[in-house]
């Protein structure tokens, strides 16, 4: 391995994690998993830190296979229904987003999570950078839900939500809540009640907590935007493709920084589409890799239209996910 490759000091190329994750084999925490792991060589070397900057001339070994070019960046909205886990496995063996999906998709990482009993718009993307990009707090992403609540919902108690609050010592944002229009009943006392709330930060089971620390219990939860992305009326279960030409009107800064960085992916050649099966079942992500990219010719011209698929109901809603809003 150069000394270009093994320190950061190199201005030129990305740090080896990052190269992974645009690649589309994981994102880059589990890179920097791996690389602990021994699984990832440069130039024949194999590495023991991902304090590691890379360029295009080097060579680099994942599990003995050369890391494939990087892909095009794309983005999916799929809506989400209730009783599935948002991660690729789940230690109580019950059903997760991936068992849901169509057949046919590239590995797809989630941007941000919706834990069990919580519905609506998830995004995926293959482009770990985006994923990071779109979750960290400081880019400022609002995500909007619907939230049903059961309790007697007060201008004092909207006007803590948009202070920010202390819950269980964990400090909250502002939430921007209000009732929605045409929902409040005549009488609120033991009624439930639509809000529609928007936060930019979205910590872990950030909207139920803040409501139960206002004595109003969540008994539903549905994401309906998330940045420029809405949910609209695609059908529960459902997958939309973003166009790689809107995906970067959506996503215009982010596209500025990964042209300036250089990313591959972020590069709209070598596009290529794959078909999603309606009512098809999704193969584990990592056994279907190679099936998709033997595929990558045949384009799939309604590929940009909903596909709803129907599905049998999640399994055991009683344990519990802390994962998500």
């Amino acid at each position: 391995m150069t000394e270009k490759s093994k320190t950061e000091n190199n201005p030129a190329g990305d740090r080896i994690a990052k190269v992974i994750a645009r690649a589309g084999l994981c994102s880059r925490r589990e890179a920097e998993r791996w690389i602990s792991e021994g699984r990832v060589s440069v130039n024949g070397d194999i590495l023991d830190s991902p304090a590691c900057v890379v360029t295009d001339s080097d060579k680099i070994v994942v599990d003995g296979k050369t890391l494939p070019a990087a892909e095009k960046t794309r983005l999916f909205l799929y809506h989400k229904k209730t009783g599935l886990v948002t991660t690729a496995k789940d230690e109580f063996k019950r059903k997760t987003i991936y068992d849901d999906l169509p057949a046919g998709l590239p590995r797809l990482l989630t941007i941000g999570r919706l834990d069990l009993n919580t519905e609506g718009l998830l995004i995926l993307t293959n482009d770990g950078g985006l994923k990071r990009y779109m979750e960290l707090p400081k880019t400022g992403i609002k995500r909007e839900y619907r939230v049903r609540v059961m309790g007697n919902v007060t201008a004092d108690k909207l006007k803590k939500l948009k202070d920010g609050m202390e819950v269980e010592g964990i400090q909250y944002g502002s939430i921007e809540a209000q009732i929605e229009k045409g929902t409040a009943p005549k009488e609120q006392s033991g009624a439930n009640i639509w809000l529609v709330v928007s936060l930019k930060e979205g910590k872990n089971r950030e909207i139920r907590r803040v409501m139960e620390a206002l004595d109003l219990q969540v008994n539903r939860l549905i994401r309906t935007s998330y940045g420029t992305f809405h949910l609209g009326n695609m059908p529960k279960g459902s997958v939309l493709e973003i166009p790689f030409g809107r995906l970067k009107d959506h996503m215009p800064d982010y596209f500025k920084q990964a042209q300036e960085g250089g990313q591959q992916n972020a590069n709209p050649k070598n596009t290529h589409k794959s078909k999603v099966k309606a009512g098809a079942r999704a193969k584990p992500q990592e056994k279907y890799k190679k099936k998709h990219q033997s595929k990558n010719k045949n384009q799939n011209k309604n590929q940009n239209k909903p596909s709803a698929h129907s599905k049998s109901k999640a399994g055991n809603k009683k344990r519990p996910d802390n994962r998500g809003s």
